[in-house]
């Protein structure tokens, strides 16, 4: 297996994002690219990666499986300069990281065995779709986060509502004019503490794209012209005191 990937920069931020989420991934290589599917240990988050083969500059491989821990993986890749690129080769038990930019740099990361199941992302039934500047989301997460440690989504009128409400109250709402819905109403109620981390793959794409139903897991996509970035993230159930 070897793949070539120009202006690496992205896949870096990528992998610094799933970090946050989980240790230790199985980087799947296979004739349609290369892809990452990993579930958090407290199973209330999963993450969804892929990088077309027509992203890469060069392209070798049948169908591997790389079993890497992702604070080393992005410590090395964290390495890559702009404007360079990348080189991923496997040797025996080894992956071996070449980084071409102003001078050539080598590094070797030895594969590890990761317990995991092969999963995909599940396909779920969503009653409303949210598309968005993905600018807006992580503004009207960052409000909710300053009063609560959860907030709502709601979609109620035709509006598209964001809030959080504890001794002190949050609230982005949003029209037909600045976002794109397709819903019914609807409304689900989700961590922070995980939404934080995810919106942080709206700095590598303008739009994000919402999927959720009442009382029902989140579907997060960042999508751009060479990468799939998504979440799916399981509700915070509202119980009566």
């Amino acid at each position: 297996m070897l793949v070539k990937l120009e202006n690496p920069a992205y896949l870096s931020k990528i992998v610094d994002i799933i970090s946050e989420l989980v240790t230790e991934v199985r980087i799947k290589v296979n004739e349609f690219g290369m892809s990452i599917t990993a579930i958090d240990p407290a199973n209330v988050a999963m993450i969804g990666f892929k990088l077309p083969k027509s992203a890469f500059s060069e392209f070798e491989a049948g169908s591997e499986v790389l079993g890497v821990n992702l604070d080393n993986f992005k410590k090395i890749l964290k390495r890559c300069g702009a404007g360079g690129s990348l080189i991923l080769e496997k040797k025996e038990n080894q992956l071996e990281i070449r980084i071409y930019d102003k001078i050539k740099r080598t590094f070797s990361l030895n594969l590890i065995e990761v317990e995991s199941e092969d999963k995909e992302m599940p396909s779920l039934e969503f009653s409303s779709r949210v598309e968005m500047l993905s600018n807006y989301f992580v503004e009207a997460v960052e409000d909710c986060a300053v009063v609560d440690d959860a907030c709502s989504f709601i979609v109620k009128e035709g509006k598209f509502i964001i809030e959080a409400r504890s001794l002190n109250s949050a609230r982005s709402e949003f029209s037909g004019d600045e976002v794109k819905i397709e819903a019914e109403d609807c409304k689900a109620r989700y961590s922070l503490e995980y939404l934080q981390k995810f919106i942080k793959g709206a700095k590598l794409c303008d739009r994000a794209i919402l999927n959720f139903a009442n009382e029902h897991p989140l579907r997060l996509d960042f999508k751009a012209g060479h990468f799939e970035l998504s979440f799916i993230l399981a509700p915070r159930v509202e119980t009566d005191n």
